[in-house]
């Protein structure tokens, strides 16, 4: 009788979760399966880098032959640096039965086996029942985007524990980003993003897109599934470490004679642990009482739609237009890294149905070119693109593409129309510039100190300079070990109270003395002043100027121009 054993294995798993429950304060914090049971990734809210390179490191949605992560994060910690909490979505949803809950869909979706008494399931099972207040949290945040994932999961056929993926991946955090540079909620690391239609440019990032980063990791997920035989142990193994080091692993077995399946494979530490975390939330939501785990109440209902646009908007006017808070708008709508919506599209912002139809109505009254704050600008003697693009916070192709411009020519005297941001930087608080700024500005010891990037610098190099690890250096700046560096780029070092003279130094690895403090400067040209002139008083050399202020050869200066210089205070005497 199926449901007889069914009770048997309950009432066994009963007296287990019993016995274990006093265990919880016992232990062993530097223990793995206790550590990092709800995270495979090394998760900080983080801006993304304008370049990527496309060798990464491995990530949830690896490539294949990518190292696996350092397996000892742990998601509290990312939890403790997000800036943003989760949306109380329950003020929109009228009163509902505990039977209407998207967790009853989803557990009748459930399709893999069942391992709960898997030794290493167990383990997982152990550290959330020991914080049984993690997975309440995390099912908050994700309430506004559950329904619209476990549509597309039904809409393939596909099993929903996939559902609770992002769990394990990224905690449901939309600004999720690893030291293996993945991002978003189902953490894709670029170059496997871009394989799989991610677009990630300078105004957006679709890894971080809601809807289209769930469809590209199905799309992924569905491509292992095939790969592997049907076998989703194996898929999600592939999905995390790689499928290249999944099948070796399984010819290995094979030519030893030892059995092939997932929990028999010599697989990354990583990745012996990621599938585990991911049945052991099952097992907590397929009975969360059980386990002594409360579940964020999340109605079956559709909350959000998509809702078409027909040219660039502005965050904070989509946000008064819908009804809602930027930093609603944002956490809807995480792939968008500035201000605006891209001028190049996605066409569509992401909003809850009951604020969908206002907006789209306000925004059939709103000219489209009132969706975006135009400033003019007249071009001064000696500015080009690149001074002007930086005044105004916005790029070189932004201001050719308004301006209709084919080549960089533009002369003293012209105008120049610039798109700016409709409110103050402040009140964009989840853009790209601001997260990483919120991040640099968090205490992180008793000491801080900005290093400006010289041409050579390395995250390896700034952090041996300083005695602390790559790691802590790319986590403090909002960054990735692999992210590159560009020259006249700030990076914050926290130190410890009573570090040495020595270490509160920047060293400079290309000066003949080897040790340098820097500072940034701020430098009003002078009449009669020249870069030669300039350089020779703060004994810098005419490139940097240049390079610092993206002159270009033959620049002509005017009295008054702001300039941005990197000076050595040592060598000033001050």
């Amino acid at each position: 009788m199926p449901g007889f054993d069914q009770n048997i294995k309950k009432g066994f798993l009963s007296l287990a979760v019993a016995f274990a429950m006093g265990g919880c304060a016992s232990l062993d914090r530097t223990d793995p399966a206790a550590e990092m049971a709800p995270g495979t990734t090394s998760s900080i809210p983080a801006a993304l880098p304008t370049d990527v390179n496309p060798a990464e490191d491995a990530s949830a949605a690896a490539v294949d032959g990518a190292a696996p992560q350092d397996p000892q994060a742990s998601v509290e910690a990312q939890e403790e640096t997000a800036p943003f909490t989760a949306i109380d979505l329950h003020a929109h949803h009228s009163l509902f039965d505990s039977e209407d809950e998207i967790w009853t869909r989803v557990r009748q979706g459930f399709a893999m086996p069942e391992y709960a008494d898997e030794p290493r399931v167990q383990a997982q099972i152990d550290w959330y029942r020991c914080h049984p207040d993690f997975l309440e949290r995390v099912t908050a945040r994700a309430e506004p985007y559950l329904h619209l994932i476990q549509e597309e999961i039904e809409a393939r056929g596909m099993p929903s524990e996939l559902l609770l993926l992002p769990v394990v991946e990224s905690a449901y955090l939309p600004y999720a980003y690893s030291h293996g540079r993945a991002a978003g909620l189902w953490q894709f690391i670029p170059s496997t993003g871009r394989h799989f239609g991610l677009e990630q440019d300078w105004w957006y990032d679709g890894r971080r897109d809601i809807v289209a980063s769930t469809r590209a990791a199905l799309d992924y997920l569905q491509l292992l599934s095939k790969n592997f035989d049907g076998d989703w142990l194996l898929a999600l193994a592939a999905y995390n470490s790689g499928q290249g080091t999944v099948k070796r692993a399984i010819e290995r077995n094979a030519r030893r004679g030892l059995p092939t399946d997932y929990w028999n494979l010599d697989l990354p530490r990583e990745t012996e642990a990621y599938v585990p975390k991911l049945l052991a939330v099952k097992a907590l939501v397929d009975d969360p009482e059980l386990f002594g785990i409360e579940l964020w109440p999340v109605p079956d209902e559709p909350y959000l739609t998509e809702v078409a646009l027909d040219s660039q908007i502005d965050l904070a006017i989509a946000a008064e237009l819908a009804g809602l808070s930027v930093e609603e708008i944002y956490l809807l709508n995480p792939a968008f890294n500035r201000w605006a919506t891209s001028p190049d599209g996605p066409t569509r912002l992401l909003l809850p149905l009951d604020s969908a139809e206002r907006f789209q109505a306000n925004l059939a009254k709103l000219p489209a070119q009132s969706r975006v704050t135009w400033r003019r600008h007249r071009i001064r003697e000696g500015e080009n693109l690149g001074t002007i693009a930086r005044r105004y916070g916005t790029t070189i192709a932004v201001l050719k593409q308004s301006n209709g411009l084919r080549g960089n020519t533009i002369r003293a005297g012209d105008h120049l129309l610039v798109p700016t941001a409709y409110r103050a930087n402040g009140d964009y608080n989840l853009a790209a510039d601001q997260r990483r700024e919120a991040t640099q500005s968090k205490p992180q010891g008793a000491v801080k100190r900005t290093h400006i990037v010289r041409p050579g610098d390395t995250f390896w190099d700034i952090a041996r300079r300083h005695g602390v690890s790559v790691r802590q250096l790319a986590a403090w700046n909002g960054m990735a070990p692999g992210d590159v560096l560009r020259p006249g780029d700030e990076l914050v070092i926290w130190l410890p109270a009573g570090a040495s003279q020595a270490a509160l130094r920047l060293p400079d690895m290309t000066h003949p003395l080897g040790e340098q403090t820097l500072r940034k400067v701020r430098y009003s040209v002078r009449s009669g002043d020249s870069l030669y002139r300039i350089a020779q008083r703060f004994s810098v050399e005419v490139s940097d100027i240049q390079r610092w202020n993206n002159m270009a050869n033959g620049h002509l200066l005017r009295p008054g121009q702001p300039l941005t210089l990197y000076v050595d205070v040592t060598s000033q005497g001050s």
